[in-house]
């Protein structure tokens, strides 16, 4: 057999499972909970797929559990005892999940008796032994006692790779102990015991030491202490645990698979697409079934055959397309007569980088319509690259039309190619839409990416980047292209942008709402656009000082941690702080890792800091650490060197919330509760002659949450003006409104906050550090003061799983795909964030709404004065020290004014010559 066979062997029951607890409760019908469950299946397909794209294999076969009883119940009867039974909705996926993989090509085997891992294993070794390379698929560590040099196993969800050395370094023994180490250590899973407060790193150091358990045995009277007791005790046991826990190698396959030597029965299969496209179809997967459609093919056979030397003319799906390449002036003077008269024209530029603020242009496309398309080629390099026209003049030609508020443009990520042409000179005005913003508003919870929304809205499929430049340290840049393969990828880019556009424009222009949110999201890219492009100064003396003293605590910290240790270890390593804090120190285990490791992480450390010194030193060298390398130290490297200015790169198109990202570098996640995090933001500078201001909501999302639970002892608060915390407290505590001490309205805040956030009683006893009954009678006690605020809870969570999404105040949807899950832990998240989301999707829409107003203002007004930074519910300005009175008293007028609330909006300005100072 020749060793470049490959044979793929997929665990289908893991798959499963994981593909159901992976995916979203996906429905045949969208939003119809009585609709067939789906979200299995199509888990499945993708991991299916992304697996036959990772692995290329000559067999395969998808193995799954068959129902019934198998020998090891046989032998014990209280195997997988603690096993709860398979949730209805996954056993309902159970027959359309073995017919799609049929389908998609996959042999499909299910041998009642045994289950999957000991058909995986008969066939692993049995392939192996005659010659094939063997790759299962599978999460489960159960199979690690079947590698060798010729079976591996893969985990594609997380990128695991078990080979030998793989399975050592994880378990401590090869894969030729793990059937002994498994026996000791017993699994908890499949409910077999095995040697009591016996766990992996004993057995691994006893079978390292005596080579075997059989010899370990032959040895326990010489296993000292409790561990030696154990064993003992555990003697008469064993023989079975290792019966239960092997994998059998020798199933009766024969009539299945006709036995290994016939291949053919396992050999990878074509795919059925009609018999696909008609599964597709009937379980709801649109766009999978979209993807099946025959697929018309160039005549000649080449994506990017040239009738002549000026012109790519290839078939895309469902229509013939003809782009243009521009090489003259002529040519270019035609196309600009044909721009200057349609109603709309996509736009689209290739560039030098992703980093918009560097980014140079390559080329530029345009199309008009549907499959008809032009590419400009201005910095393409190499001999094989034509004469281009020079950059310089094509752009002095298209200025006025680009720069012409009247000509309307369509784009997919308008802001990123506005900054593109303004690195030029060139201000683009009449941007009208943005198919990134369009999928944003109208799904929120779908990728927004051009290819992602071309294959989902009009069934095409594209040239990827990689096709044309490559991956990795071989991807060539853009300008090394050819100018035939550019022009077919830019083109085909502008031709789906407006494809996409007149899918998805009418939706939102049908729907008064949503077209509102869209009019405000195309403003905001506008305006935020003009803040990245502005900056904040940074100083960089400051912050390397920072740096230093930042370094230095963290080198006293490490001490003080090796001296409370009793000696040095890795500050970093999950492994040496376990042996330290529990072996060594004796800490209790708060909780163990998936793999039953013991739990070193954030939630542990925090836990154990209540007692235990050394975890609050950690916890404390982490905290610092993480400013130091995340803003001390790199904030002075992002800065443009030219201005000392630094560029953040605000994201629309993330958070289903509506909130804004901030990226390279994270404006919104400087801790402000440390005396260190605080200290970053004076980095945060004006230049001489100006100041930093800050214009702050107050409390806004609990204004938010008064005006949308109409409570009227939440509306008598905020329109008397009182501290909406001392009144929490007054109400929850019963005492007078100026009888509230100071620890009462920290208590009412927290409560205040939580419930908004959907806070059990836990949470806030361990918010509050108080036990979970007192945590709860303040809970019911709010409710009764406030059962506005408890009625808009249940009517909310009702109204999410009736229409499967809910509302901000002006119209945003913000959809919730887990509303109806079965998953008891996902169904609860989405019932907490259907009453959180509308409020901070409301408090996402007022400040975009405050942004877009104040910029208007300064455009008309006060162009000295720069918006610089966006963060949560805070504008930053820069501004001469003479527009301070200005814009005390108007933008904090502006931010109030921009929408009518049952409660006053309230913003605060705050002035000083850095961020942290006028904060």
């Amino acid at each position: 057999m020749s060793e470049s066979k490959t044979l793929v062997l997929v665990d289908g029951s893991s798959y499963l499972y994981r593909a159901f607890h992976a995916m979203p409760d996906l429905r045949a019908v969208p939003g119809d909970p009585a609709s067939s469950p789906t979200g299995a299946i199509r888990g499945m397909i993708n991991m299916l797929q992304a697996l036959k794209k990772e692995v290329p294999a000559d067999y395969a076969v998808c193995v799954f559990d068959a129902s019934g009883p198998t020998f090891r119940d046989d032998i014990y009867a209280d195997y997988k005892a603690n096993r709860s039974p398979m949730p209805d909705d996954l056993r309902a996926q159970i027959a359309p999940i073995h017919e799609v993989v049929r389908l998609l090509g996959w042999p499909v085997l299910a041998i009642a008796g045994v289950e999957a891992d000991d058909v995986i294993g008969t066939l692993a070794k049995t392939a192996a032994a005659q010659g094939l390379r063997v790759v299962i698929s599978s999460g489960d560590k159960d199979l690690s006692q079947l590698v060798d040099e010729r079976i591996t196993i893969i985990d594609t969800m997380n990128g695991k790779r078990r080979d030998v050395a793989g399975v050592t370094a994880e378990f401590g023994v090869p894969p030729a102990l793990m059937v002994d180490f498994q026996t000791l250590v017993g699994d908890a899973v499949d409910n077999v015991p095995g040697v009591p407060k016996v766990g992996p790193k004993t057995a691994a150091k006893w079978l390292m030491e005596y080579g075997s358990l059989d010899a370990l045995v032959a040895s326990a009277g010489a296993i000292k202490g409790v561990a030696g007791e154990n064993l003992r005790g555990a003697l008469d046991w064993l023989p079975t645990a290792r019966s239960l826990v092997t994998i059998k190698t020798d199933c009766e396959l024969a009539d299945h698979v006709a036995g290994l030597p016939a291949l053919d029965s396992i050999a990878v299969g074509a795919e059925q697409t009609g018999e696909l496209a008609d599964f597709y179809q009937k379980y709801g997967f649109k766009s999978l079934a979209r993807a099946l459609e025959p697929q018309a093919q160039p005549a000649s056979g080449d994506l990017f055959a040239q009738p002549d030397a000026s012109t790519v003319a290839v078939q895309a799906q469902r229509r013939d397309v003809a782009y243009d390449i521009i090489l003259t002036w002529a040519q270019l003077d035609a196309w600009l007569a044909r721009i200057q008269a349609a109603p709309l024209v996509a736009i689209d530029t290739e560039t030098t980088s992703l980093d918009e603020l560097r980014a140079a242009i390559v080329g530029i496309s345009f199309s008009v319509e549907p499959g008809a398309a032009a590419y400009i080629p201005l910095a393409h390099e190499g001999p094989d690259a034509p004469a281009q026209l020079p950059l310089a003049e094509v752009l002095a030609r298209l200025k006025p039309w680009l720069e012409d508020p009247a000509r309307l443009k369509l784009g997919q990520h308008i802001k990123y190619d506005r900054h593109v042409f303004a690195n030029h000179g060139v201000e683009v005005r009449g941007y009208a839409h943005d198919t990134m913003l369009q999928s944003y508003v109208l799904e929120v919870h779908k990728p927004h990416g051009l290819t992602s929304l071309a294959e989902r809205h009009t069934g095409r499929s594209g040239i990827s980047y990689e096709d044309l430049c490559g991956k990795g340290a071989k991807q060539i840049p853009f300008a090394q292209v050819p100018v035939d393969k550019a022009a077919a990828y830019s083109c085909e880019d502008s031709d789906q942008t407006l494809d996409v556009h007149r899918v998805l424009w009418p939706q939102l222009e049908n729907d008064e709402k949503l077209r509102a949110i869209y009019e405000l999201e195309i403003a905001c890219s506008e305006t935020l656009f003009r803040i990245e492009r502005n900056g904040v100064l940074i100083d960089a003396q400051q912050l390397a000082s920072q740096s230093h003293a930042l370094g230095q605590r963290i080198l006293q910290l490490e001490k003080e941690a090796y001296d409370i240790a009793g000696q040095p270890f890795n500050l970093g390593s999950p492994k040496q702080l376990g042996e330290i804090f529990f072996d060594k120190l004796g800490m209790p285990v708060v909780k163990k890792t998936a793999t039953g490791a013991r739990s070193t992480d954030e939630e542990v450390l925090e836990k154990l800091a209540e007692d235990y010194p050394l975890p609050a030193k950690l916890l404390e060298h982490r905290s610092l650490a993480k400013l130091k390398s995340t803003y001390t130290d790199k904030l002075s490297q992002l800065a443009d060197p030219r201005t000392g200015r630094v560029h953040t790169h605000y994201a629309q198109a993330v958070a289903v919330t509506g909130r804004l990202s901030s990226n390279d570098p994270n404006l919104q996640n400087i801790p402000v509760r440390t005396a260190e995090g605080r200290r970053i933001r004076e980095a945060f500078i004006a230049p001489p002659g100006r100041v930093i201001a800050s214009c702050d909501y107050s409390q806004i999302e609990l204004r938010i949450m008064a005006h949308i639970s109409g409570d009227e002892a939440l509306l008598r608060a905020f329109h008397d003006g009182l501290d909406v915390h001392r009144a929490t407290a007054s109400e929850v505590f019963g005492v007078a409104v100026d009888q509230v001490s100071s620890e009462q309205r920290r208590y009412a805040k927290t409560i205040n906050f939580g419930l908004i956030y959907g806070m059990s009683s836990y949470g806030l006893a361990k918010s509050l550090g108080i036990d979970n009954q007192a945590a709860k009678n303040y809970i019911d006690r709010y409710f009764q003061r406030y059962p506005g605020v408890w009625q808009y809870m249940q009517e909310t969570k009702a109204q999410a799983k009736a229409r499967g999404y809910v509302e901000t105040v002006f119209g945003r949807r913000l959809v919730l795909p887990e509303i109806n899950s079965p998953n008891g832990p996902r169904r609860a998240a989405a019932e907490r964030a259907a009453i959180n989301a509308p409020m901070q999707g409301t408090a996402a829409d007022l400040i975009k709404k405050a942004m877009v107003a104040v910029q208007q203002v300064l455009d008309a007004q006060k162009p000295g004065v720069l918006m610089i930074m966006q963060v949560h519910d805070e504008l930053v300005f820069e501004l001469p020290e003479a527009e301070v009175d200005w814009l005390r008293l108007e933008v904090p007028r502006l931010m109030a004014g921009v929408a009518q609330l049952k409660v006053p909006l309230l913003a605060e300005v705050g002035v000083g010559p850095n961020w942290e100072q006028a904060h």
